[in-house]
């Protein structure tokens, strides 16, 4: 009898979800949330023949190097920099995520991450649990509207759109960046109306950031950038911690160059930046965008038909949901 193919699961997720991958593998998983070593997932990987791994999981030249059985990476999440796609593609390895099952839980979240930062809803909790309420005060934490204001999206793929679709409700006009425009179909739908970046900046009075990570991207919410904002804007960032340089975010707040900011996601998390916490006017969470109990378990759950498929097993065996690099990892392995 042939050996089974070898996988590992590099974090604890869904017990019952994970173990579909045993009716097709013998699977290694972790008990407990690790931050691995490179050279600990070396180890395992050169064992291995796929990984089903988390944004926790740095997946690159390093980790790779050595394991000509690994065929699959399955990372739990729709976005992806933390694989190095390119030597995995190079490799002949083939990468997938999990979009479009977290696009209205994550739109969700950064419609009510926005709407605390405009209301001060987390600077009013410290304030109360402080004990600093003696007495009603008609000009206590004035807060700035969201209905009628104008919302600016950058970047506007799927989880964009939802979150233009929920300003309609709100009466909000929605302007909105991307590296291409729209059809003028799904314009509509969204309502929303296709500006430049620098127009974007200019007129948001609520700026929100759900464009992909890329080193094109990084610190793009630089100091500049923040100073082409209106002083009462606020800023939502809850695609990639890199793409806002955080010292020149506190500036700006500590100057009053900007109202408010709402940040789920951080550059070199889960270290926070120090200026950060020390910001009155800044709501953080902790990279929870995503984190209902459904949407979570739906991530896992199409991982886990990404690996079975990638490594040939199950009824779309060859043919993964949601691929990164079929093509290039297809060609590499060709050309071996």
């Amino acid at each position: 009898m042939s050996e089974r193919p070898r996988v590992w699961v590099s974090q604890p997720l869904f017990d019952d979800i994970v173990a579909r991958l045993g009716e097709h593998f013998e699977v290694e998983t972790t008990a407990e949330v690790t931050q691995h070593a490179p050279d600990a997932v070396n180890a395992i990987l050169r064992r291995m023949d796929g990984a089903l791994v988390t944004l926790n999981d740095p997946i690159g030249a390093v980790q790779i190097e050595g394991a000509p059985r690994l065929r699959a990476i399955a990372n739990v999440g729709v976005g992806y920099n933390n694989l190095d796609v390119a030597a995995l593609s190079a490799a002949g390895i083939l990468a997938s995520n999990t979009p479009d099952v977290l696009t209205e839980t994550t739109a969700d979240f950064g419609f009510a991450l926005m709407m605390a930062a405009a209301r001060r809803i987390g600077e009013a909790e410290r304030w109360l649990r402080e004990g600093h309420w003696q007495r009603w005060s008609f000009d206590s934490l004035l807060g700035a509207d969201v209905h009628g204001a104008t919302l600016g999206i950058l970047g506007m793929g799927r989880i964009g759109q939802a979150i233009a679709r929920r300003a309609t409700g709100f009466g909000m006009r929605t302007l909105y960046h991307n590296r291409s425009r729209l059809p003028e179909a799904v314009e509509a739908d969204c309502k929303a109306s296709y500006v430049g970046f620098d127009e974007l900046l200019a007129r948001a009075d609520h700026l929100l950031l759900v464009l992909p990570y890329s080193p094109q991207a990084h610190h793009l919410i630089d100091a500049a950038a923040l100073a082409r904002m209106q002083p009462h804007a606020t800023l939502t960032n809850i695609a990639r911690g890199g793409i806002v340089d955080e010292d020149a975010l506190c500036d700006a707040l500590e100057r009053g160059r900007l109202g408010a900011a709402g940040l789920d996601v951080y550059e070199g998390e889960p270290r926070l930046n120090p200026r950060l916490l020390a910001q009155r006017r800044v709501v953080l969470t902790p990279h929870i965008a995503s984190g209902s109990l459904a949407t979570r378990r739906a991530m896992v759950a199409l991982a886990v038909d990404n690996l079975i498929a990638a490594l040939g097993y199950g009824p779309r065996a060859g043919d993964p949901p949601s691929p990164l690099n079929a093509a290039e990892a297809a060609a590499a392995r060709a050309g071996r």
